[in-house]
């Protein structure tokens, strides 16, 4: 059995159009779920601390930071919360 090169593997499997969007898509997920971890850490809050003053269910920032869905509301009244503004690209 020969080892395979991950970085190979996903580049061969990144040529398939459907697998390509499914990766995207779940990359970008897992960004915001990222970003939001990072900076409610650095501000030295709990999901709990956070809910509060964001007005979201604690369990709704559970999710977003296991990288399930949002609405672009919940993450602008989170983003308030922290003292920033929510921000989205296409890139």
């Amino acid at each position: 059995m020969s080892n395979v090169n991950f970085q190979d593997y996903l580049n061969e499997q990144l040529k398939d159009p459907k697998f390509k969007t499914e990766f995207d898509t779940e990359s970008a997920k897992l960004e915001s779920a990222v970003a939001l971890a990072k900076i409610r850490k650095q501000k030295g809050l709990s999901q709990r601390e956070l809910a509060n003053i964001s007005n979201v269910p604690q369990s709704t920032i559970a999710r977003i930071e296991r990288g399930d869905n949002t609405s672009i509301g919940t993450l602008t009244k989170i983003a308030t919360a922290l003292g920033k503004k929510l921000s989205v690209t296409f890139a």
